[in-house]
């Protein structure tokens, strides 16, 4: 009688770890699609985020050329500076003091000097 009790237990706790894998299966399925949505999401953000900044500098370049014309001046921005701005909108340094660093999101007068004084 106390084998049959015995078996009887052996069975069930089978049965509960078969229950406790399909249970974990599902969960690392659950992980996967998740894991997987996250770097899609991440990387259309950061597409996002980089084509907002496309457009907010083609926003910004015309406002200056006119305020400089109104001023009987003329610009010509070339694409070496244009490239420094794009760096330093990523967050690295574009100054001789620390250029090529990240800037931690923090702003840099040096390079917001060096930046205003290559548009004017």
């Amino acid at each position: 009688m106390k084998e049959r009790n015995f078996l009887d237990r052996v069975m069930k706790f089978e049965q509960e770890l078969e229950a406790m894998h399909k249970q974990f299966r599902e969960l690392i399925g659950f992980v996967a699609g998740m894991t997987e949505e996250n770097y899609s999401l991440q990387l259309e953000n950061h597409h996002l985020r980089k084509r907002l900044e496309e457009i907010d500098l083609e926003l910004q370049q015309p406002a200056k050329k006119q305020q400089l014309e109104r001023k009987g001046q003329t610009i010509d921005v070339g694409e070496g500076v244009d490239n420094l701005a794009r760096l330093y909108n990523e967050g690295f340094h574009v100054c001789n003091v620390h250029y090529g660093s990240a800037r931690k999101g923090e702003d840099c007068l040096f390079c917001l000097s060096f930046l205003n004084k290559q548009n004017v």
